[in-house]
């Protein structure tokens, strides 16, 4: 069972995908384009992610690392309670940075959730 609330583990998710959109748009802008706003956009939505994931408790951010190593395969569900280990082991003030930077981190965190049962909203 997630001691995450699962709208939470979404919400980053949803960001997560619209920060690599806005971040791939930035980075293929060209002198023509409005790399700025576009840019701007991308950071918005980095700081927005950075805080949400911030905000959770520390056992709350070592869940989500978890969460994102099993939806990548890294672990099986049966393995959960291993991947809390490995993931509070590994913890440390770069979480939000760690995670952001995981290309396919929202398909992580979906896959996470529905091993764990939880259907998408």
């Amino acid at each position: 069972m997630l001691e995450l609330n699962t709208d939470t583990v979404r919400f980053i998710a949803e960001r997560s995908k619209e920060f690599q959109v806005e971040a791939g748009e930035s980075e293929g802008a060209d002198a023509t384009d409005e790399p700025a706003a576009e840019a701007s956009a991308a950071a918005t939505t980095r700081a927005e992610l950075e805080a949400t994931i911030a905000d959770l408790e520390p056992d709350q951010q070592v869940e989500l690392v978890a969460l994102m190593w099993l939806g990548r395969g890294d672990y099986d569900i049966d393995e959960w309670d291993e991947a809390k280990r490995d993931a509070a082991a590994a913890y440390n003030a770069r979480t939000a940075s760690y995670l952001i930077a995981t290309p396919l981190l929202a398909d992580y965190l979906e896959e996470g959730l529905a091993l764990h049962g939880y259907e998408e909203s």
